[in-house]
């Protein structure tokens, strides 16, 4: 019988939570694929497939969000990988946002910004779920 002087924490998310997380990251890629085309061909349609799946990326985003802070508080201690995969989650929505501000604008005044935070949230939407779903554990390594 092992006894252990705190418990155990699984930090890894539930199904739920890692399927928000993981459809992030094919938004925000789309998203990105998107304003790579508006900006070779400069059809608008490009420009407005990019505002959809960035919004729906911010849907999923947002309630992954929700989990990792559920998380973060049930973790021990507070600190290390939990604390820095709920900041990348933070930042990635948060810049996110800012990407749905910008692509809001005309379709001739999203670029080259809106290409290069589809790049920077892309990027950081990719560490965040290779973060998120990797075995996040705290306490005894069991």
């Amino acid at each position: 019988m092992n006894a252990t002087t705190h418990p155990t924490y699984r930090s890894r998310p539930g199904p739920l939570h890692a399927t928000l997380l993981a459809g992030t990251v094919p938004l925000f890629l789309g998203a990105l694929l998107s304003d790579i085309a508006y900006f070779r061909s400069y059809q608008i349609q490009w420009s407005n497939f990019s505002s959809w799946l960035i919004a729906g990326a911010l849907v999923f985003c947002g309630f992954a969000l929700l989990f990792a802070f559920v998380n973060l508080l049930r973790a021990r201690p507070r600190s290390g990988r939990p604390l820095v995969y709920f900041l990348l989650l933070l930042a990635t929505w948060i810049l996110g946002f800012i990407n749905a501000l910008e692509h809001a604008k005309d379709a001739w005044a999203t670029m080259p910004a809106g290409l290069v935070l589809s790049v920077i949230v892309t990027l950081l939407a990719c560490v965040a779920t290779w973060i998120g779903l990797s075995n996040l554990r705290t306490g005894d390594a069991a």
